[in-house]
């Protein structure tokens, strides 16, 4: 889920900007010129549902399972889903985009789905930076020097830490719920209450209890679908789109992995040593100056009131913020059609084609 710290922006509490270098790929995609002028059709949520195969490839410390849709050389776009979800929150976002002459990739991220940790030696780390170094390994693998990365809630905080720390991996981004780089210090401030409950299952978490509840899939699936219907009171989904993602959650590292992104956030798990120095720069709160297309879904209980006001600071670069009505946390499942037009207009901001608002 999104970073609690946004709601202490709203309560006047506080959270330079740094960049590592990652040199050009051989043999890597170049960026492709834009896709068609003409905005993805409208298209009902849950008219598809699921792609039609999936493939898998050894990207960093992990055989990634992703879905890929559209033209082998058309430009890029990754989608990074969040918890409790996966890869089928896109399944109606990547056909738009695949049918605007996009390549679209759509990874499991680590614990999640197919993807597995290539040796059983590895620390089931889920610490921001070690995912979004996924995401870097994932582009290496397929060849794919630059995209327009695109996420909501884990996806949108590692959608954020790639346009900031590389951002000549990202020709464009689109945030949901904007700036959501985590700042582990800041969170050991508490916040208002009303918001401190809407994060009921991170301090479950903490506990053995939550543990122990995670690793029990008749638990985790009612744990997990509560979260769906409280976060999203507007969206009608049926129990099978629902059973099409928590068949995600049986990979073998899916509890390990989620337990200890929260615990990491709360600074109650310690991350790895080799990742300290992103992780400096990301307690630095860095501005991200990609284009950018940041969406608030108005009936999401972690929307930070103020129109993208709490966070407008941390973009630098073109930018506009957009808000979707009657729209709940799972936005591009819920809401198809507006996440895949920010993603084409995201990529239009960067060509001067778009007018910033």
């Amino acid at each position: 889920m999104i970073d609690r710290r946004g709601f202490g922006k709203v309560l006047g509490l506080t959270t330079g900007a740094a960049t590592v270098s990652v040199t050009g790929l051989p043999g890597a995609q170049p960026a492709a010129a834009a896709p068609r002028d003409v905005a993805p059709r409208d298209m009902a949520a849950g008219k598809h549902t699921g792609f039609p195969r999936l493939k898998r490839i050894r990207a960093g410390l992990l055989d990634v399972g992703y879905a890929e849709l559209g033209p082998a050389h058309g430009p890029a776009v990754v989608c990074l889903h969040g918890w409790p979800y996966d890869i089928h929150s896109y399944v109606d976002v990547a056909p738009l985009l695949a049918g605007q002459g996009y390549r679209v990739i759509v990874p499991y991220l680590r614990g999640h789905g197919t993807t597995r940790f290539l040796s059983a030696r590895t620390f089931r780390n889920a610490q921001q930076s070690a995912i979004a170094l996924d995401v870097i390994a994932l582009m290496d693998a397929l060849k794919i020097e630059r995209a327009v990365l695109a996420g909501f809630d884990w996806g949108s905080r590692t959608a954020d830490i790639v346009a900031a720390l590389w951002p000549e991996r990202c020709t464009a981004l689109v945030s949901v719920s904007g700036y959501l780089i985590t700042d582990r210090e800041a969170q050991l401030a508490p916040i208002a209450p009303r918001a401190e409950h809407n994060w009921w299952y991170q301090y479950y978490f903490a506990t053995e209890r939550g543990r122990r509840a995670m690793e029990d899939p008749d638990l985790r699936h009612d744990l997990t679908r509560f979260v769906w219907d409280t976060v999203s009171p507007t969206w009608d989904f049926d129990d099978a789109t629902f059973e099409r993602t928590a068949a995600a959650f049986d990979n073998p590292d899916y509890a390990a992995v989620v337990v200890h992104n929260y615990r990491w956030r709360l600074g109650l798990a310690d991350g790895e040593r080799r990742y300290d120095g992103l992780e400096r720069r990301l307690a630095g709160r860095p501005t991200i100056g990609v284009p950018t297309i940041t969406l608030d879904p108005e009936r999401d209980p972690f929307t930070v009131p103020g129109g993208g006001s709490a966070y407008r600071d941390r973009f630098t670069g073109a930018y506009e913020h957009r808000t979707l009505t009657g729209v709940g946390h799972n936005v591009p499942q819920e809401a198809p059609t507006a996440f895949a037009r920010a993603v084409v207009d995201a990529g239009r901001l960067g060509q001067g084609q778009l007018t910033v608002k």
